[in-house]
């Protein structure tokens, strides 16, 4: 941030990216309630097959899990949660898609208003879709867990270490 950084408001970007094919559903909301993620929720089984299953990996955000929330959920058996644990959002593939955004179309922007940063937002979703692509790991699920676990060593190493 620099001293003539002016922020002229914010939004909320719920999305969901198919892993399949890259496809990114997404809608911007004014807050991130139960009440938006339930819009977003509606959204997502509006423009998906119905013949699908749809599995939805979000983080532990209480809005995820609210009562109404969850009564919604009990009627479209369809539509399975899997929520991730604690600071490890970096498994929802979706949280690749908006790094790729903040980057090539955010962080160097200037929105003057609410309105033009939602349009750069739906723009930037809009071009994605035409060519989408599905995120890979290039790793495997062990690669991944062992460097995790070294980190966490090297983390809890350098606590300990201050400590004394």
């Amino acid at each position: 941030m620099t001293h003539d950084y002016k922020r002229n408001g914010t939004t909320t970007l719920f999305a969901a990216l198919n892993v399949l094919d890259g496809q990114v559903i997404g809608q911007c909301q004014q807050r991130h309630t139960h009440v938006e993620w339930l819009k977003f929720l509606k959204k997502i089984d509006r423009q998906t097959p119905r013949d699908k299953a749809l599995h939805l990996i979000a983080d532990n955000y209480a809005t995820h899990k609210h009562p109404v929330v969850q009564a919604w959920l009990d009627k479209y058996p369809r539509i399975h949660m899997h929520f991730t644990p604690t600071s490890a959002s970096w498994l929802n593939m979706v949280e690749r898609f908006f790094r790729d955004m903040t980057t090539q179309r955010l962080r160097r922007g200037v929105f003057t208003s609410v309105p033009e940063l939602i349009q750069a937002i739906e723009g930037y979703i809009d071009h994605h879709n035409t060519h989408p692509k599905p995120f890979i790991w290039i790793k495997t699920a062990r690669d991944i867990l062992q460097k995790v676990i070294r980190a966490n060593s090297h983390l809890s190493s350098k606590q300990n270490a201050t400590l004394h």
